[in-house]
């Protein structure tokens, strides 16, 4: 008896789920992202090897930021055999909802390397601040 074995993957879980709840999407796939925080930015790296840049649309909209775009699959012009795919193509999406500091105003995105990184600014008056309390 042969058996396959998939490990479970709880986060592909919750954006599925979230997908269904929320409306969905008609993504293909979803792009793996990594997330991190400086003192001055948000940032968001998206993994889009074989996508040019201008094929991503990035858009801000209620405080959710907005990742879509599509990874075509190409032929060279010629009739051929595809023995084996295992990149994924077709449309993406991605949606992460932003902090309550995050600058609407402050967000650049470049792309490198088959990277998308996206930088979205902190606001000046959402930062923290020491407090000095002072007598009466």
């Amino acid at each position: 008896m042969n058996m396959n074995v998939v490990r479970w993957d709880p986060f592909r879980a919750l954006d599925r789920e979230l997908d269904r709840t929320f409306g969905g999407t008609t993504s293909d796939w979803q792009p793996l992202v990594d997330i991190r925080e400086t003192k001055d930015a948000y940032k968001v790296d998206l993994e889009l090897p074989a996508i040019e840049p201008d094929d991503v649309r990035i858009e801000l909209k209620d405080g959710l930021l907005h990742v879509s775009g599509e990874r075509a699959f190409g032929t060279d012009g010629e009739a051929e055999r595809v023995y084996r795919r295992e990149r994924r193509y077709g449309k993406f999406s991605r949606s992460f909802r932003l902090p309550e500091d995050a600058d609407a105003d402050a967000i650049t995105a470049t792309a490198r390397n088959g990277v998308v990184r996206i930088a979205v600014g902190k606001s000046a008056q959402a930062q923290a601040r020491a407090i000095t309390v002072r007598a009466a």
